[in-house]
């Protein structure tokens, strides 16, 4: 499973490039606003910024609902830099441009994806990769978990090659159920990767090896 880290903070992008297990970004409006990214030049120097930072697929999304907003953003995003996936919403229009762009060999990410039709119709327009949030729909007491099961069964089905990208991961047991499931990618925050790395007794079996280790080495 691919490791996306679901943020446009370069602080933690470049922790978990560091870690070695990184494999691609992905970012909308809101994570830069967070940052403070403001502006359409901000906004476009923060990607190449990014794509800087990592060695793989970075999503970048358009602000346009209309088709032809979407392809012109979408283009100008796509000739920034070769990382570049072009990030579409779930709307007709969306879908349309998916079309698009698959026909003309750039990569898209389908987001806002809620349900398996939703993911059929991205995989049917060419999507690289569809993006059906886990997090958001707990929030509302449905299983994300069971959509992506779903979308896996209907992708294996019919051989689509459209990834399954799970997006609005809040922790890491969302990223290991996500990989029972086998969802092709997960992004989250950094929180959800390190996260990881804990258990109690890695850290008391530590602590025991380093105080046996003293004991024998004084």
């Amino acid at each position: 499973m691919k490791f996306f880290i679901d943020t446009a903070n370069l602080n933690d992008i470049a922790e978990a490039q560091a870690l070695g297990i990184l494999d691609g970004v992905t970012t909308n409006p809101s994570l830069m606003a967070k940052e403070g990214i403001t502006g359409k030049e901000n906004i476009l120097n923060h990607y190449k910024a990014i794509c800087d930072i990592v060695d793989g697929d970075v999503s970048a999304e358009v602000i346009a609902t209309d088709f032809e907003g979407m392809v012109k953003e979408g283009n100008e995003l796509a000739n920034l830099h070769s990382q570049i996936v072009v990030k579409l919403p779930m709307i007709a229009n969306g879908v349309k441009a998916c079309k698009y762009f698959s026909d003309k060999g750039i990569r898209t990410n389908v987001t806002l994806v809620f349900s398996a039709g939703q993911a059929l119709l991205a995989a049917k327009a060419g999507a690289t990769y569809v993006s059906p949030f886990l997090g958001r729909l707990d929030d509302i007491s449905t299983d994300g978990l069971s959509l992506i099961s779903d979308i896996r069964l209907i992708y294996d089905n019919y051989g689509f090659k459209t990834q399954i990208l799970a997006a609005s991961v809040r922790h890491s047991m969302h990223v290991i159920n996500c990989a029972k499931i086998g969802s092709d990618v997960m992004t989250g925050p950094l929180s959800s990767i390190v996260g990881l790395l804990k258990h109690p007794l890695t850290d008391s079996g530590l602590a025991k090896f380093l105080e046996d280790y003293k004991k024998v080495n004084q």
